[in-house]
């Protein structure tokens, strides 16, 4: 491709000679054939060593290098020229005889079946679907159109996914969510008879689970975005836009608005409320109702200004420690100096 046809078709300014180019690359490993981004300060040395043919930069880094790609948001543009390189996974077509599928099942057009895929009674798969091998589909479950369900997808019954979902490699959606009581003496599980239903445009990483209601529906709204290894416990309700980065666990009937995002290994304690545009750092413990807008971090959950307070100080705290022991120690030296000073006054 020439780079005033890449500029073309994502609305970019081309700065300097135009010529060909055959793929993409980061700055560091590019060849003389590929293209390149710069969106992050911190690799704008590299700008000096990249051998890039291009690089897709801010205008105000023109200058930096021969050619440019000028663009108001380089991560933004530099995804979108990914998305005309990228290679769907998987050359299969068809749907294989050596899955099986339910008589009262029914798929839509164009859609495709690797072998091995097994899909229960009465599922209903929408047009242009793709399910790879070791896929398990159970009874009664509904699918939209052009979803994506990655090898070792699961989908226990009841299951609902809208339009454009995407379940990746491991995933597990409606397995019995985590309840118990204890009864006569022993832990009895309660059964766990709800449903979980994905809106249009989610993405599931590999090896999340999705937690069935008790009762009713676990939700996640439209576009929301989980990663790898993240847990969704019963009855969570997730707002649309939101963000969950690996290994963030929501417990049971947990409301979180839209945009919300949680950072990696977050804990959210069951049956509190998350506001619209919320953000929680990493590793951070959760046991409070957030407003809406607030961010921070840390276990116990604290605002980001505080928790950034706190960060900088903990490393300090041997030496702090030390110095008030010592303090500690002068000041009962000088009780007792002014003890012996005089007798009668208590110190």
């Amino acid at each position: 491709m020439l780079l005033s046809h890449l500029a073309a078709r994502l609305g970019l300014t081309l700065a300097g000679e135009d010529r060909e180019f055959r793929g993409l690359n980061t700055l560091e490993a590019a060849q003389e054939d590929e293209v390149s981004f710069l969106a992050n300060p911190r690799y704008i040395p590299a700008l000096k060593t990249t051998r890039a043919c291009a690089v897709i930069l801010s205008p105000g880094m023109a200058g930096r290098t021969a050619r440019a790609l000028l663009s108001d948001n380089p991560y933004r543009d530099f995804a979108r020229a990914s998305a005309l390189f990228a290679r769907p996974q998987g050359e299969f077509s068809g749907i294989s005889p050596e899955a099986r599928i339910d008589p009262s099942a029914s798929l839509g057009e164009n859609c495709v079946v690797y072998p091995f895929v097994f899909v229960g009674p009465r599922t209903a798969i929408g047009a242009g679907s793709t399910l790879f091998p070791g896929v398990y589909v159970g009874e009664d479950c509904l699918l939209g159109a052009r979803c994506l369900l990655y090898p070792g997808a699961v989908l226990l019954s009841g299951t609902v996914l809208g339009d454009d979902c995407v379940l990746g490699a491991g995933a597990v959606l409606g397995t019995d969510g985590f309840g118990f009581a204890r009864m006569d003496g022993r832990m009895r599980k309660i059964p766990q008879i709800g449903s979980v239903r994905l809106a249009s445009g989610v993405d599931v990483g590999a090896n999340t689970c999705i937690d069935r209601a008790t009762l009713g529906v676990t939700f996640v709204g439209r576009d929301s975005k989980l990663d790898n290894l993240v847990q969704i416990g019963h009855n969570v309700t997730l707002g649309e836009e939101c963000l969950l980065v690996a290994q963030a666990g929501l417990a049971g009937s947990v409301t979180a608005g839209d945009r919300v995002t949680i950072a990696g290994q977050a804990g959210i304690a069951g049956h509190l409320s998350l506001g619209d545009d919320v953000t929680v750092g990493p590793q951070a413990g959760v046991a409070q109702d957030i407003a809406p807008g607030a961010s921070g971090g840390g276990s116990p959950f604290m605002s980001r200004d505080l928790f950034l307070r706190c960060a900088v100080l903990a490393p300090k705290l041997p030496e702090l420690h030390q110095r008030v022991r010592r303090l500690e120690q002068e000041l009962r030296t000088l009780r007792e100096r002014l003890a012996a000073l005089d007798p009668r006054e208590d110190p």
